[in-house]
């Protein structure tokens, strides 16, 4: 036989596949709060029998489902998997301790809440006889003579909203066009203006030359400087500058500063700044150590980036996924879902499920697909939450003395160490504490904060790499700023305690932490 004839030959092969609702797990274990809720509300939209119990509707259990669903279980053998993911729906959903659900709990409640509707109905109905009736004056009277607080139920609901009178952030464009507006200059200049305006980047500097803007707009050269000019004494000082050196300089013109020593060493010796050079200051400037001090101390408090304030991303707003407490001797970890809808499934579309009330098979079938991912989402939104209590106990467990003490008192823990001890695979681990934020006695902390690996050596084995580089940190802040510590002395010191750390890594912690060198921070007399 040729070796390129065609044959058929057998061969066993192991392959993973991830089914719709192992993906849809995964994700929605990855998803911190806010996101889960924009997930939420997301598959309400899509699904029909998906609803929050905020919305008033007729709750179905998974055990009328399941009834309904055997009924068409003998014509019908594709139902098994809608019955399977029913059954273990019901079981993880209405067994466990945390839910709090009671099918016959559920139906008695139903049963009043269906005698109160027909008892409303019937009042109303005895009511809608005579209009005058409707109408409650002696409420009506003491709003309207109640000067005091109105409660929310009784605004006007065509009134415009709270959120309409919150005040936005105001950007550096805005800021500097209101000032613009109050300043009187030819139309041109102004238009000129506007344009420069448009031209700033986030810090507030003019990275563009004016002829490209003169160029590309259409303006003189000389309605452009003369707008500049006029930007320059906007506020915030130093906006419009096209250089470091022009900003600072701009910013000491605004303090009545111009002549000064501080202006001085900006307009002729910059770059001495940064090396603190002040032995070379006292020659060059024919000044005293004193004045050089103090004209140093002017400029470090001068905005090398003035439009930031007004650019920047703002402070970053962090809502905890888990807060964690202390009752006595033991931790209380809670989950904060308060604003997350509260799913159920949509009674309504029991009939649909009834072969005798819905003939249409399609029709049937659309919905028992819709049932059965429902159920298959709060499966797994259920599943997210014990994982994510599992893992902060073993969390706890091994980090008792953070809880206790504060940060100096973080221990080394690895994510497969976790896994381990609760029964997953360390990727769940790290989806469960990814982008998720814990409330505990010590502040906010990311999960994953408590996730680190331990330092070489004999007493860095139970010291994390957030410790060291606090140590790092803290040995450079009680440095001698003339002899400032070099990155082999920081190893040294450290490997005298113990700590096998090399110099690489001490200037890469130094680094992450955004600390100049040793040649930046020496400060010379």
């Amino acid at each position: 036989m040729s070796p390129l004839s065609p044959r058929l030959q057998l061969k066993v092969q192991q392959k993973q596949i991830l089914t719709p609702g192992l993906v849809q797990m995964v994700t929605v274990l990855q998803l911190n709060r806010l996101e889960l809720r924009e997930m939420i509300a997301e598959e309400i939209a899509q699904n029909p029998v998906l609803e929050d119990t905020g919305e008033g509707a007729e709750e179905l259990t998974p055990a009328e489902v399941q009834a309904l669903l055997e009924a068409e279980r003998a014509p019908d053998p594709s139902d098994a998997a809608v019955l399977q993911v029913t059954n273990e729906a019901a079981v993880a959903t209405y067994e466990g301790e945390s839910d709090g659900y009671d099918a016959p709990e559920i139906a008695e409640t139903a049963a009043v809440a269906s005698s109160d509707f027909e008892t409303q109905v019937s009042t109303e109905a005895a009511q809608a006889t005579d209009p005058f009736d409707q109408i409650d004056f002696g409420s009506y009277f003491d709003e309207w003579m109640d000067p005091g607080f109105r409660s929310p139920a009784a605004e006007d609901p065509d009134k415009p909203g709270f959120e309409t009178f919150l005040s936005s952030p105001v950007t550096l464009t805005e800021h500097l066009r209101q000032q613009l507006a109050l300043l009187v200059m030819d139309p041109e200049v102004r238009d000129a203006a506007d344009a420069i305006i448009g031209n700033l980047d986030d810090t507030g500097y003019l990275s563009i030359e004016l002829g490209e803007i003169a160029q590309s707009e259409g303006y003189s050269l000389e309605a452009l400087e003369s707008a500049l000019e006029e930007i320059q004494c906007l506020e915030p000082a130093g906006v419009g500058a096209r250089s470091l050196q022009e900003c600072l300089l701009l910013q000491l013109e605004s303090r009545n500063a111009r002549g000064s020593v501080a202006w001085q060493i900006v307009e002729n010796h910059l770059k001495l700044v940064e090396s603190k050079s002040v032995k070379d200051l006292c020659r060059l400037l024919g000044r005293p150590a004193e004045h050089i001090l103090t004209a140093l101390e002017v400029i470090r408090h001068l905005d090398p980036k003035p439009g930031i304030r007004y650019s920047g991303p703002g402070a970053r707003q962090v809502a905890p996924d888990v807060y964690i407490s202390k009752d006595g001797d033991d931790y209380i970890i809670q989950i904060s879902d308060e604003d997350l809808p509260q799913l159920r499934l949509n009674g309504s579309y029991r009939r649909l499920l009834d072969r005798e009330q819905e003939p249409d098979k399609e029709t049937r079938n659309y919905i028992k697909e819709r049932f059965q991912s429902a159920l298959q989402l709060i499966r797994n939104i259920e599943q997210r939450k014990q994982t994510i209590v599992k893992v902060c106990q073993a969390i706890i467990g091994r980090q008792a003395e953070f809880f206790e003490h504060g940060v100096d008192h973080l221990r080394p823990m690895m994510i497969k160490d976790v896994a381990e001890e609760i029964g997953v695979h360390p990727s769940t681990v790290s989806r469960a504490v990814s982008s998720k934020y814990a409330h505990t006695p010590q502040g906010v902390f990311e999960l994953r904060f408590f996730f680190s690996e331990a330092v070489q050596g004999p007493s860095g084995g139970g010291i994390p790499l957030q410790t060291l580089k606090r140590m790092v940190k803290k040995m450079i802040d009680e440095e001698d700023p003339a002899k400032p510590l070099t990155d082999d002395h920081i190893a040294a010191l450290l490997q005298g305690q113990g700590i096998e750390v090399t110099r690489r890594t001490v200037a890469k912690y130094r680094e992450d932490m955004k600390i100049p060198s040793t040649h930046h921070r020496r400060v010379r007399n």
